[in-house]
C-alpha cells in the first residue's frame, strides 16, 4: 500500500475557505460557530495548514481577520458561491486550490487526500458525491478555472453546478469513512442532529 506524502518542497496548493454568505437559515455568521470549543472555520484552516502554500479567507466581514491568515473580499458582493470561487482563485498563487465552504467543519486530512492525488490528472474540479449530490463547496479547482467563473460572473450566473457543467471535472465517490465529514452545517436543526451544540 502507498503512502500518501506530502512533499512540502511541491505543495503549489493554496486553501480557500468561502465565508462570504449571509447564513439566513443559521441566524447568525456560520463561520464564527463553535465545534469542541474552536470555531468551524479555525477547524477547517487546522486542517488545510499541513497541505497548502497559503490559506485564504473570501468575505467582506472584517471580523475574520482575527485568524490571521489572508482575506479577501468577495469581487460582487450579495452574488453567492459563483463570485467566491472566482475571488479566491484570482486570489490564488498557485495551480491547485481546495476549495472549502465555511459551514463544513468536520473535513480534515482525510478528505483532502483522494482530490489531492488527482493533481496531475489534468481535470478542471475534483469533487465527491454522496449518494447522488456532489459537493462542489468541498473540492479541488484548478487556476484554469478562472475564465469560465469570470464569464459567468460577467453574465451573472450564479448557479455554481451550471457553471461546473461547463469544466472538466472528476466526481469521487466518497468512502463511508468519508461520508460523515462532507456534511454542511446550515440551520439549528443541524447543529442538533450533528451534536455540535
Amino acid at each position: 500500500m502507498i503512502k500518501f506524502k506530502i512533499d512540502t518542497m511541491e505543495k503549489n496548493i493554496t486553501g480557500i475557505i468561502l465565508a462570504g454568505g449571509k447564513s439566513a437559515r443559521m441566524g447568525t455568521d456560520k463561520g464564527f460557530i463553535t465545534l469542541n470549543q474552536i470555531t468551524f472555520t479555525q477547524h477547517i484552516i487546522n486542517s488545510l495548514s499541513p497541505i497548502v502554500d497559503e490559506i485564504i479567507i473570501i468575505s467582506n466581514n472584517e471580523n475574520y481577520d482575527r485568524f490571521g491568515v489572508k482575506r479577501i473580499p468577495d469581487c460582487v458582493s450579495n452574488f453567492g458561491p459563483v463570485a467566491g470561487v472566482y475571488s479566491g482563485l484570482k486570489a490564488s498563487k498557485t495551480d491547485y486550490n481546495i476549495i472549502v465552504s465555511c459551514d463544513a467543519p468536520k473535513v480534515d486530512l482525510e478528505v483532502f487526500k483522494p482530490l489531492l492525488k488527482e493533481r496531475n490528472n489534468c481535470y478542471d474540479v475534483v469533487q465527491y458525491i454522496v449518494n447522488t449530490k456532489t459537493t462542489p463547496l468541498i473540492a479541488m479547482y484548478h487556476k484554469k478555472c478562472i475564465n469560465i467563473f469570470e464569464l459567468a460572473v460577467q453574465n451573472k450566473i450564479h448557479q455554481l453546478r451550471f457553471v461546473l457543467e461547463q469544466l472538466n471535472c472528476k466526481t469521487l465517490i466518497a468512502s463511508d469513512e468519508i461520508k460523515p465529514k462532507l456534511v454542511n452545517i446550515n440551520t439549528p436543526v443541524d447543529l442538533k442532529q450533528y451534536n455540535i451544540c
